[in-house]
């Protein structure tokens, strides 16, 4: 059946036919994008039409006009229709019933209705007081009735936008600031919105409202491309979930890349992206070139007058060789040839960046259609260059992004287009990963001075994650690509091996400080093998601090600054020829003595809890010093179930534990038996610490089997808010070999839950092993904890009682 055919049956059949068409069409899967949009347009034309001269024989002086999305022709299979019932004020009672014979129809078969009655003056004076009143009318379409009625319309509101424009465009650019400030950016979001983000379809209409008022117009290449595909995901997104919805949730990306017959939800993301930033990149040229336009006009008159009536001539500053700042922009200067400076576009960043200021689009496509490619090796002005780009603070993403959007970057460094808009599915990162390495870089530049060679500190923030668009191990992969890109760009061998060093061991200092012990000799040994130098080692401590910072709030905290810290602290030790002392031989403090001898005259858990702060000349620039947690110590006579007993007490009092360690305490000569000492670091979820004498309490009550841990836990994870329709994966548990040579060192990786370390706590108390410390870490949702365990006698466990541990421990821990 011809789309002629389907449109005869619906008009036709009415109602009921209407519906058959629309749903023959939504269902026909080779018939999808701009050509379904378009017939579902003329199918609603069709049918809307015949209701109209159906309900309006004999009254003239009115009309049906389609505005908004359906007045583009961009009808999702979901979308509100966009109605205006026009009319000349004549006979409004007519004009009433001929609305309640249109409305209702639709309304009849379930579709979302955004419909007004008013007369030509109405609707431009409800324009005028409501910007969004006037985008819709902009994309105003005769559906039926009087041509000349709705031609009248549109021509007045044309006019009216291009008058008003000066005053008017500067309220639409807040309304859509306001809107990305609400909603985020769609290139970097897990669970975009398609239509609100910046990027967005709202955007790409606002571009087309900038171009309608004849001020400035947005770039043209790839705009159309890319609001095509954001479209065309809106159409599989409503038909995958039935819903008028524009957020791509999580659980219905991989059916929404199936409908579109794409290879997985991460092409899809990807895809969605690539769209966000060519709208985003036109976005921000554009309202460039409004706020110079209006600019202009407001100085124009003065200037003439000044002049005598001549035309004003822009003031041209040099920044560099072949660049100039001209009205806020930087672009090249008239003596400029790209073709023969191979290292202007670096030249040209680096200076806009150092400005403060955006690259001029001419500019930037000039040098992308005409500059020749750089020599390998690069020359060292062009490794400067590079340097200075990146050493440019906040300023560096703007023009990264203007160079990024012509090809430029992937020219000069081709191993960026593999993690170029790619997704990072972790909730703790809020960038791509190609904007997470130019987030670290501009974070690294705030420690510049504080290494002594910022120009590989910088390049390294720009490479660390380079590896992440290849197969396995991003950090394996990126120290070959690593060594690739710094021989590149002219670095020597020396400085190649450091590089590949940072790239390859960028985790290193926060995981080993997060979840090794590092009263371990084994632990910091192994750390300064693999760091080699103090100079590295200062270059790795930067990078890890800012790689952390660059990827969102729960990356980073003075708790983990300070282990980070401590970390580099002994490695430096170890580096100058110290030898770290065996925590075996570490002997007790006096106030662990103290609490041991009143936990066995008791015969009961005794508490001590002291807050810790970072010392204030470390926290100087925040404002003074910042709390780090309580070190919470507990002295027990050594009996089973201690660990998981205090662990379900902390959990059930809403405590985090970040660091936790045991140690058997001997009694005093004579004296029989033992003490265990628990030193754990905490913290408050929400709200003040509770009193020690309440944690004591329940501890007690733990001990002794009458406070119910498991229970009361059980309760609290029944209320835990979870995401509907997402999955957890499932925990995964390890040994890490040669992690430790006093202990065998369990690594656990879960989804976090209230009472996580009570349930592995008495897991491995069931296996019959005695855990030394634990070291928690949580990452958005994710636990990554880590276990040194040792036998009854103290021992680190053999391997087949350790696979065991493992495979029970990891069994325990699935839902």
């Amino acid at each position: 059946m011809t789309s002629t055919d389907v449109t005869k049956e619906a008009v036709d059949s009415g109602p009921s036919g209407y519906a058959a068409a629309r749903l023959r069409l939504l269902t026909e899967g080779a018939r999808s994008g701009p050509p379904r949009r378009t017939a579902l347009a003329e199918l609603t034309d069709d049918w809307l039409s015949g209701l109209f001269d159906a309900a309006a024989a004999g009254l003239r002086g009115a009309s049906l006009v389609a505005v908004g999305g359906y007045g583009r022709g961009e009808l999702s299979p979901r979308s509100d229709l966009d109605l205006l019932l026009l009319h000349d004020g004549s006979d409004d009672k007519a004009v009433a019933a001929l609305a309640d014979r249109l409305w209702y129809p639709v309304w009849d078969l379930g579709l979302a209705l955004d419909h007004s009655v008013r007369t030509p003056a109405e609707a431009r004076k409800t324009a005028g007081d409501d910007l969004k009143v006037q985008l819709g009318l902009l994309d105003a379409r005769h559906l039926a009735g009087d041509l000349g009625l709705t031609a009248g319309l549109r021509t007045a509101v044309l006019a009216d936008w291009r008058n008003q424009a000066p005053r008017r465009l500067p309220e639409l650019q807040e309304l859509c600031a306001d809107r990305a400030e609400r909603q985020g950016e769609l290139q970097y979001l897990l669970e975009p919105d398609l239509k609100e983000a910046r990027g967005g379809l709202r955007d790409a209409t606002a571009l087309r409202a900038v171009a309608a008022s004849w001020l400035a117009d947005a770039p043209r290449e790839g705009l159309a491309d890319a609001r095509r595909r954001l479209l065309d995901v809106r159409d599989a997104l409503h038909l995958a979930t039935g819903r008028a919805t524009d957020r791509l949730a999580l659980q219905e990306q991989d059916q929404v890349a199936a409908e579109l017959g794409l290879l997985d939800a991460d092409v899809l993301l990807r895809q969605v992206y690539e769209a966000a930033r060519v709208i985003s990149y036109a976005s921000d040229v554009t309202w460039r070139e409004v706020g110079r336009v209006l600019r202009s006009r407001s100085v124009r008159p003065r200037l003439r007058a000044m002049l005598g009536g001549g035309k004003p001539v822009a003031e041209r500053t040099p920044l560099a060789e072949g660049v100039v700042e001209q009205d806020g922009e930087v672009v090249l200067a008239r003596t400029a040839r790209p073709e023969r400076d191979p290292v202007l576009p670096l030249r040209a960043a680096a200076a806009a960046a150092q400005a403060g200021l955006p690259l001029s689009l001419h500019a930037v496509r000039r040098l992308a259609a005409t500059a020749r490619p750089l020599p390998t090796p690069w020359p060292a002005e062009a490794r400067e260059q590079l340097v200075t780009l990146l050493g440019s603070g906040r300023p560096t993403v703007q023009v990264w992004e203007a160079l990024e959007a012509e090809g430029l970057i992937t020219r000069l460094l081709p191993d960026w287009e593999r993690v170029r808009c790619r997704p990072q599915r972790n909730a703790v990162h809020i960038w791509t990963v190609d904007r997470h390495l130019i987030e670290t870089a501009v974070r690294a530049a705030e420690f510049a001075r504080r290494v002594h060679r910022p120009d590989l500190l910088l390049v390294a923030a720009l490479l660390h994650d380079i590896g992440k668009g290849w197969p396995g191990d991003h950090s394996v992969a990126g120290e070959t690509i690593a060594r690739d890109v710094a021989a590149r760009i002219g670095f020597d061998r020396a400085d190649v091996a450091v590089l590949a060093t940072l790239v390859r061991h960028h985790l290193l200092l926060v995981e080993t400080a997060t979840r090794r012990d590092l009263d371990d000799p084994a632990t910091v040994r192994s750390v300064a093998e693999a760091v080699g130098t103090p100079s590295t080692l200062e270059l790795l401590h930067a990078l890890t601090e800012a790689d952390a910072l660059a990827t969102g709030p729960a990356a980073w905290s003075s708790w983990r600054g300070s282990l980070v810290a401590d970390l580099v602290k002994r490695v430096s030790a170890v580096l100058a020829g110290d030898v770290p002392a065996d925590p075996e031989a570490a002997a007790p403090t006096a106030e662990h003595e103290r609490l041991a001898l009143e936990a066995f005259r008791t015969g009961g858990p005794v508490l001590a809890l002291r807050a810790q702060t970072e010392p204030p000349a470390e926290r100087e620039a925040a404002g003074g010093p910042e709390p780090l947690g309580v070190e919470l110590l507990i002295a027990v006579p050594d009996q089973p179930g201690v660990l998981p007993a205090a662990a379900g007490v902390l959990a059930l009092h809403r405590l985090t534990v970040r660091t936790a360690e045991l140690r058997a305490l001997p009694l005093p000569d004579g004296v029989e038996g033992s003490v265990l000492l628990l030193q754990w670091r905490v913290a408050a979820e929400y709200g003040s610490l509770p009193q020690a004498a309440r944690l004591r309490a329940d501890l007690v009550r733990a001990l002794d089997g009458s406070l119910d841990v498991a229970a009361r836990l059980a309760e609290r994870d029944a209320a835990y808010p979870r995401r509907r329709g997402v999955v957890a994966p499932p925990p995964r548990v390890t040994v890490a070999s040669a992690a430790s040579r006093l202990a065998t060192v369990i690594e656990v990786r879960a989804q976090d839950a209230p009472g996580l370390l009570f349930r592995i706590g008495r897991a491995l108390e069931g296996a019959g092993v005695r855990v030394r410390s634990a070291h928690v870490s949580t990452l958005g949702s994710n636990a990554v904890d880590a276990f040194y365990v040792t036998g009854p006698e103290g021992a680190p466990l053999p391997g087949e009682e350790a696979a065991a541990v493992t495979g029970e421990l990891e069994e325990t821990l699935r839902p």
